[in-house]
């Protein structure tokens, strides 16, 4: 079987791929593997089912990012996605089905999917992965691939704060930032900016979160969503707030979609294994952060995934959903 870089060396047409409701990992991931591509004299189109969200168009090449690539291709490389669905209307079976595909990802949840996969649940990052992609490709590090790069590691850190922050973490920011990603600025754009729209938002899902049995959730109606006239920016953020609530131990977003479906988002404390029950619901992620989208109505998506939720916040087990 190739190698993950003799695969990418002996393409020439390569469409690289991210999941849908995108954060910072994944857009740096596909940003950063196309300019590394692209180094190497590739014809590379970059895609995601969903738009780029505002907070993450600051990447270099973030407006060439396609929500349904279109061309012929010998290569395909899926980032920061645990399975196949996940990738969404971007990744068509029926037309890319026979085109090998290469799997780099981190999540623990990943299904081994592809050609080849390259999985380390141990990266801070799927930046941090491509980030190694490069070395092994023998590419150098623009200040253009570093500031894509650094996004995805202080996305998926939370700002150098969560559990997965370890030496190599840290040893590849340091990298990132020499090679010309401006932290400072990156951790503001992610961590700290929102809009007029979405401060509002944040505000009116606080106001009708609730807590109970150690769970703390709250709710966006797609008419919600209409009325603030505001984007996914920042909804990641809000999500990671809710899960400093210190009578949580778990911490849920449901977003109701315009299509009708429910993206879900969970973080937990250190001990409680939400990732289980996003992979029983078709998702995947983190021990303490995951993800999935399920069909709504909403009310009903609360109670299939609170039921789940209790169950591993009262028994510190996984839940039979």
């Amino acid at each position: 079987m190739p190698t993950p870089e003799q695969m990418l060396r002996d393409a020439r047409r390569i469409l690289i791929l991210c999941h849908e409701s995108p954060d910072g990992d994944a857009i740096g991931a596909l940003l950063g593997m196309g300019l590394i591509a692209r180094a190497l004299g590739k014809d590379a189109t970059l895609a995601c089912a969903d738009l780029v969200p505002r907070e993450y168009r600051y990447m270099p090449g973030a407006g060439e990012i396609v929500q349904r690539p279109e061309g012929d291709f010998d290569l395909v490389i899926s980032l920061d996605s645990s399975d196949l669905r996940r990738l969404g209307a971007a990744y068509d079976p029926a037309k890319l089905g026979p085109v090998p595909l290469l799997n780099i990802d981190h999540h623990i949840t990943n299904l081994r999917f592809g050609a080849a996969s390259w999985v380390e649940p141990s990266a801070s990052s799927t930046c941090q992965i491509v980030l190694q992609f490069a070395d092994r490709l023998c590419v150098a590090v623009t200040p253009e691939i570093a500031s894509c790069l650094l996004s995805g590691v202080v996305t998926d850190t939370r700002g150098f704060t969560t559990p997965n922050t370890d030496q190599a973490a840290l040893q590849a920011a340091e990298r990132l930032v020499a090679a010309g990603a401006d932290l400072a600025d990156i951790s503001r754009r992610l961590l700290v900016l929102r809009s007029f729209s979405m401060a509002r938002l944040w505000g009116q899902a606080l106001a009708q979160a609730r807590l109970e049995d150690g769970i703390v959730w709250a709710s966006l109606p797609a008419a919600m969503m209409a009325e603030s006239d505001a984007s996914n920016n920042g909804l990641s953020g809000l999500v990671a707030f809710l899960s400093g609530v210190e009578e949580a131990k778990i911490a849920a977003l449901f977003k109701e979609r315009g299509d009708g479906r429910i993206e879900v988002s969970l973080r937990s404390a250190p001990g409680v294994d939400v990732s289980q029950v996003a992979v029983a619901l078709g998702g995947g992620g983190h021990p303490q952060a995951a993800g999935f989208t399920i069909p709504g109505p909403l009310a009903d998506a609360e109670q299939t995934v609170l039921q789940a939720l209790r169950a591993i916040s009262r028994e510190g087990k996984r839940a039979d959903v």
